[in-house]
């Protein structure tokens, strides 16, 4: 059960730590909302490892409503994106200083 587990929990890992940096270091925003998602991905990831593992069906669950929720987290983000878009001419994180006013 432990090796089942270790081939899905280092990728979700390696996918989480990549979505963590491009949040921290990236500068445009698009980028920063797909590796949002991609921490997301590795959530869903290790949520269906475990309950495939323990054969529960509680993960499955919580996979379902972390889809909602990255679901609606795109439809927002893309929303403020495209205001911001047309009030600053620009995404990038360094250049926007909208939100402050």
């Amino acid at each position: 059960m432990t090796e089942c587990l270790t081939n899905f929990i280092v990728p979700a890992a390696m996918l989480f730590v990549t979505g963590m940096l491009g949040v921290m270091f990236k500068r445009n925003m698009i980028t920063i909302f797909m590796c949002v998602e991609m921490m997301l991905v590795a959530a869903m990831l290790v949520f269906t490892a475990f309950a495939s593992a323990t054969n529960d069906i509680e993960g499955g669950v919580f996979v379902f409503f972390i889809i909602a929720i990255a679901a609606s987290e795109v439809a927002v983000g893309l929303a403020i994106l495209t205001r911001l878009f047309k009030v600053d001419d620009t995404l990038s994180t360094k250049e926007i200083n909208t939100l402050g006013d």
